[in-house]
């Protein structure tokens, strides 16, 4: 099977190209993943560059764009991609060498929505002999939002996002702060959604479901976006 991959080294390539690689089809196996490949590939060329630590869809750092469309390579089955095989990094990011890209935009996005539980104000006094306790019901709500392994898939395959990454939060975070904002523990509900009530934090999603179709692990943080904007709404009108 034909690759066709780019490459970048910005400490001795002027602008980035797409190189050839070849791997015999006896070495490619049914079942065998994109990330399997490439690992045979760097050890014709050591010089190719991508992240990847899991292996098992679960860490987010062997994303890319496949064949036009974004993957983890992990969970990428071989079989299921045409020839040649396309690889090029996850679009609308810096490129800092070969597939790999600079995601500290799109963290920075994620650190912005404060992902993390406000269950107390500052300097309230905690009683930590009692658990902040949910129903099944309220749980339940949670469900589709936790499960993010913020491997930028979404973000980067987000025309809103190519065209304002240093404004617009990215569905990523949108879909951070969706599972706090619902989550019965927090208090923090109306100053986070006033927080997000913003043209281009939140409102400069236009809906186009990239990142719902983009996801690995198939959520929908179109949809999560959409409850947001809709909470958002209900609190002016409270």
């Amino acid at each position: 099977m034909r690759f066709s991959i780019y490459r970048y080294n910005p400490e001795v390539d002027e602008q980035p190209y797409m190189q050839d690689y070849e791997l015999p089809d006896a070495e490619i196996r049914d079942d065998m993943m994109l990330l399997e490949a490439l690992d045979k590939l760097r050890e014709q060329d050591p010089t190719l560059a991508f992240r990847s630590s899991c292996k098992e869809g679960v860490c987010g750092s062997d994303g890319m764009n496949v064949n036009g469309e974004n993957h983890l390579s992990c969970i990428t089955r071989m079989s299921s991609l045409r020839d040649p095989v396309v690889l090029k990094p996850l679009p609308g990011l810096p490129v800092i060498r070969d597939l790999i890209i600079d995601m500290e935009l799109f963290y920075d996005h994620y650190r912005a929505v404060d992902p993390f539980l406000k269950a107390t104000r500052p300097g309230q006094n905690v009683d930590l002999d009692h658990e902040f306790l949910q129903s099944p019901e309220e749980r339940e709500k949670l469900d589709g939002s936790y499960e993010c392994i913020l491997c930028g898939c979404c973000a980067t395959s987000c025309p809103s996002f190519w065209w304002n990454p240093d404004k617009f939060h990215g569905p990523a975070a949108l879909l951070a702060a969706r599972r706090f904002v619902v989550d019965s523990r927090d208090i923090t509900t109306r100053e986070r959604l006033e927080t997000l009530d913003d043209p281009f934090k939140t409102f400069r999603c236009r809906n186009i479901q990239n990142c719902t179709a983009s996801c690995p692990k198939g959520l929908n943080p179109s949809q999560a976006i959409n409850e947001l904007k809709s909470l958002m709404v209900e609190k002016q009108l409270d």
